[in-house]
């Protein structure tokens, strides 16, 4: 049985909100070809469609994006590589709108995943999104809470939950060979979180619809330092490092020690130090602590210099009593103390994108929910990101209910939800 004969037609309001009717979920047959649209074509967002469609039996049927270069030239190169044109639209609503479509990758940036992401599971569609799933707690749940009540397939962008190198660790570190972990450190230092140079603001690019890119978040001025590649330094549309790189890394460390909770709190002091006149408003230098009942998590980022603990400018480290085991996407290293343990040298068999998305393609036809990195995990991983930017930006330590969602301190919870801007309404 197709799924497609389940779809049931939906409305869009002029607020942008596909309006919910249940769908019947079905089970793909290994032949059926899966029909995908991409919302967002430029980045990460082309490579995974890229990913999908070389895993074979899916096709391409409509792109959108709101620069239309970038559009026109994504459909020319699906009609060369692939031997079908897909439609083009400017407005993801339409994209929704069609019946035949099984599969929507999110690639947009970090402010727009909520919506698109709500939409998308209203009108019945299974989601491969990018990371981190959304730009605020608030929109972490509206997404969970989306998700649950579609039945939608989801996975999350974060490919590491499907990369043999980590589950290798985790294993390693399940073992009890490092012994008792007090203190789990994670860190990414890149220059690109900070932005130097100043440029006026400007007309938008011909063919670019910068409206409908700033979508809820308020109007601003055109500015190409805002705008493709350098978006995510601003919070109306990201959280800077720790949302990007952050949700990677945490992600293993909440894995690893095996954490799928809010911590008991959360101290985190940022600011542009290295940079202080830069454009960028997220942080150039962070440092944060999460609190535990038997360890520490620690997260830090600098854009001053791209070097870091043991050679790796990016990474995380258990400090077992037996041990350290130190770990990016290379390779992870376990060094041992006054030789309690042997040292272990274990490198990456670099297929976690292809891994990840055949097991996201497997859940869709089987109709599992339990996909390698789901948007439980991809949530959750979001929200301790956002946490360390809240309390950095709030200068408060932090406590966060994830029951009654809210902080401890009233100063801190008006981070905690975006005001989308008219005609977009945050999705209930």
């Amino acid at each position: 049985m197709n799924r497609r004969q389940f779809l049931q037609a939906t409305a869009i309001t002029a607020a942008g909100m596909v309006v919910h009717k249940p769908v019947k979920p079905a089970v793909f047959g290994p032949s059926d070809r899966l029909n995908v649209a991409l919302i967002g074509c430029r980045s990460m967002g082309w490579g995974d469609l890229t990913d999908i469609l070389n895993a074979g039996k899916t096709q391409c049927l409509a792109l959108c994006d709101i620069d239309s270069g970038i559009l026109n030239a994504r459909v020319s190169e699906i009609e060369k590589t692939r031997g079908n044109k897909p439609s083009a639209y400017g407005d993801y609503r339409r994209i929704l709108d069609r019946k035949d479509i099984d599969i929507v990758v999110i690639g947009t940036p970090d402010h727009w995943h909520c919506l698109q992401f709500a939409d998308a599971c209203a009108a019945g569609k299974d989601i491969y999104v990018e990371k981190p799933v959304a730009n605020s707690i608030a929109e972490c749940d509206a997404m969970v809470n989306a998700a649950r009540k579609s039945g939608s397939i989801v996975q999350v962008g974060q490919q590491q939950r499907s990369g043999q190198l980590w589950k290798d660790m985790v294993d390693y570190i399940n073992s009890g060979k490092l012994g008792k972990i007090g203190r789990v450190h994670v860190w990414a230092n890149f220059n690109y979180a900070a932005i130097n140079a100043h440029v006026p603001d400007s007309p938008p690019p011909e063919g670019v619809d910068f409206d409908t890119w700033l979508g809820p978040a308020p109007t601003v001025p055109f500015n190409s330092q805002r705008f493709h590649g350098l978006w995510r330094m601003f919070w109306d549309y990201g959280g800077g490092l720790v949302t990007d790189w952050g949700v990677h890394l945490l992600d293993m460390a909440l894995w690893g020690m095996n954490i799928s909770t809010m911590p008991l709190s959360v101290h985190a002091v940022g600011g542009n130090f290295h940079f202080p006149d830069g454009m960028h408003q997220t942080f150039d230098t962070l440092s944060v602590h999460y609190r535990f009942p038997d360890f520490v998590l620690e997260w830090e980022n600098n854009a001053g210099s791209e070097s870091g603990p043991y050679g790796r400018n990016y990474g995380l480290l258990f400090h077992g009593v037996n041990g350290v085991l130190v770990a990016n996407r290379d390779s992870w290293q376990v060094y041992p103390e006054r030789e309690k343990i042997p040292e272990i040298i274990v490198h990456t068999d670099n297929k976690d994108r292809k891994t990840h998305v055949a097991n996201f393609l497997d859940a869709v036809r089987t109709r599992n929910r339990n996909t390698a990195c789901t948007i439980e995990n991809g949530s959750l991983c979001a929200k301790y990101a956002h946490l360390a930017n809240i309390s950095a930006r709030s200068g408060l330590v932090l406590k966060y209910d994830d029951k009654t969602h809210k902080f401890d301190n009233s100063k801190a919870n008006k981070y905690l939800r975006p005001k989308y801007r008219k005609p977009w309404n945050f999705p209930e």
